[in-house]
């Protein structure tokens, strides 16, 4: 645990210079893993800020492998819990790395964009988080990180950014009694994605700006159905049930 507490002391080191930090919903952090951590990215500041927010822990996470040879952020982020991803392709082996942390108890942290965003706001979700979800069975906390898209100006002008970090409460994935397919994969995408968007100020929705599911998250009613028909599954069809086609052929 010392490189925690360490990376933790380099973190508050920087943050003094670079802005100050509000967060909210540290009531909503469980106690212990398992769980996926699910935030939005919009710079390189997202995940030292993040990690720097949540209580000290071993917390595992990707990262891509271009930062495995560094000779000075590589160790430290393979020190830190990073499992180093080859982007752009499915890794399986980093895949499995991360089930065999969630199995064993670990806090996993990801943004589901897969990438950062250059248009400072959320852009469209890929289905790794709700992969590592559905395989774990595990809960998905949401995190909003607010203002990190302009810390790196505002550093080069001298400036400090009051850098905002908001907590939601845990969900799990709704359950279906078949493995999901790629749409409904999607719809379980599109859930994590409008309730990391439900943390953020309206500026970042971007994507998910005119998302019915989002519409009723903040109302609080259920955004499932809405997250299915986003992505053009029937409710009915996705419990399983036969659909209008089936239904005909079984005569």
């Amino acid at each position: 645990m010392w490189i925690v507490y360490f990376l933790h002391a380099i973190i508050r080191i920087c943050l003094f210079f670079a802005g100050r930090l509000t967060m909210t919903g540290r009531e909503h952090i469980p106690p212990a893993g398992p769980y996926i951590m699910v935030t939005n990215h919009m710079s390189k500041a997202d995940p030292p800020l993040v990690y720097y927010a949540f209580p000290p822990m071993k917390l595992r996470f990707f990262a891509g492998e271009k930062w495995e040879s560094h000779p000075i952020f590589g160790p430290l982020m393979k020190w830190g819990g990073a499992i180093y991803i080859n982007r752009g392709e499915v890794d399986r082996k980093a895949l499995k790395e991360a089930l065999e942390a969630l199995e064993a108890g670990s806090v996993f942290g990801l943004a589901p964009e897969g990438t950062r965003s250059r248009v400072g706001k959320l852009i469209p979700g890929k289905d790794g988080a709700a992969y590592l979800a559905y395989r774990a069975k595990v809960p998905l906390v949401p995190v909003g990180v607010v203002n990190t898209d302009v810390v790196g100006r505002n550093v080069a002008r001298l400036r400090r950014t009051h850098l905002e970090v908001h907590v939601g409460r845990p969900f799990m994935l709704p359950e279906l009694n078949h493995r999901p397919k790629g749409p409904e994969l999607s719809a379980y995408t599109h859930l994590i994605m409008v309730h990391i968007a439900a943390l953020l100020p309206e500026r970042y929705w971007g994507y998910y700006a005119g998302s019915p599911a989002l519409k009723v998250l903040l109302a609080g009613e259920d955004p499932w159905p809405h997250c299915l028909a986003a992505e053009g599954v029937a409710e009915k069809n996705s419990q399983g049930q036969p659909d209008a086609t089936e239904t005909q052929g079984a005569g």
